[in-house]
């Protein structure tokens, strides 16, 4: 039998979870529209695509918060160049996310780790789900337009986690036409309708380089990939990313700027997108 004490701490932590879902709640319910960004696999390109999305959907004066859970490879802060840290809260108050532009809010575990940011995380199940809900609950979030999560690669902890404490965040499955990448993406659409998020669509990386010399499209991943996988799983073809050095160079350096630039095939391919995401959206509700 349960001694008097054991029976205390887990009336206790009941308590403390209790009051943490009506705190994740009301940071909810501030924010309009939550997008999970998820793939199958590793190396396509996955929290690039989230790191663009959250800072082009801030450059059209949407307010937005970017949720790093890719607690183990946490690459926003770099691909963004952040050098803040986030500004932890006196008694009685949240925790303040790193501003990095007027409309984007940015939390992620790497400046919550100290100096040391090579630091390997090596945490099980429980810890994460605590510290995704804690990245809800504990933070002080603005009201937001949307809020972007980069997920690790897979069906795991993290993107589970998410499921269930935002049940109504859709999905973003970046992929590359290459079949590999397409075979585990095919997994991360039957997680999405097996938890019932909905799938707002596929994003196809990688799609052709154009050869700086002839101008010519290599198909480096194959072709069409994306497209027939969307058609034949009845999910919509968001548009496709070509490869762009630029987007290397970009991500290495902490330097976003590629958008501003439309001569470029993969700003002009990625503004498309952002574009269908709001008009799919924002067509469903009166957003400011």
């Amino acid at each position: 039998m349960k001694n008097q004490a054991q029976v205390c701490g887990a009336q206790r932590r009941k308590d403390q979870h209790q009051i943490q879902d009506k705190e994740i709640a009301a940071s909810l319910g501030r924010i309009r529209n939550k997008i999970l960004v998820m793939s199958g696999k590793g190396g396509v390109g996955k929290s690039s695509v989230a790191a663009y999305l959250s800072v082009a959907l801030a450059k059209k004066n949407k307010k937005v918060g970017l949720m790093d859970v890719d607690l183990h490879g946490p690459s926003i802060p770099r691909m963004l160049g952040l050098k803040g840290t986030v500004q932890k809260g006196t008694k009685g108050s949240k925790a303040t996310p790193i501003q990095y532009s007027p409309n984007l809010q940015v939390i992620s575990v790497e400046p919550l780790m100290g100096e040391d940011k090579d630091a390997a995380t090596i945490w099980r199940g429980p810890l994460k789900m605590g510290v995704i809900r804690q990245f809800i609950s504990d933070i002080q979030w603005n009201d937001l337009d949307y809020l972007i999560i980069d997920s690790p690669p897979g069906t795991g902890d993290e993107p589970l986690t998410v499921a269930q404490t935002i049940p109504d965040a859709k999905a973003l499955i970046v992929t590359t036409p290459q079949e590999i990448s397409l075979a585990d993406v095919r997994k991360s659409i039957r997680f999405c309708r097996q938890v019932h998020m909905e799938i707002l669509g596929l994003v196809e990386n990688m799609s052709g380089l154009t050869c700086p010399h002839c101008k010519k499209t290599i198909d480096l991943f194959k072709s069409d990939g994306g497209m027939l996988t969307a058609k034949r799983e009845n999910v919509r073809l968001l548009g496709s990313l070509p490869l762009e050095p630029l987007v290397v160079t970009g991500s290495d350096g902490g330097d976003m700027s590629i958008l501003e630039n439309m001569e470029i095939p993969f700003s002009r391919s990625f503004d498309t997108i952002v574009e269908d995401i709001m008009k799919t959206l924002e067509g469903k509700k009166d957003l400011h």
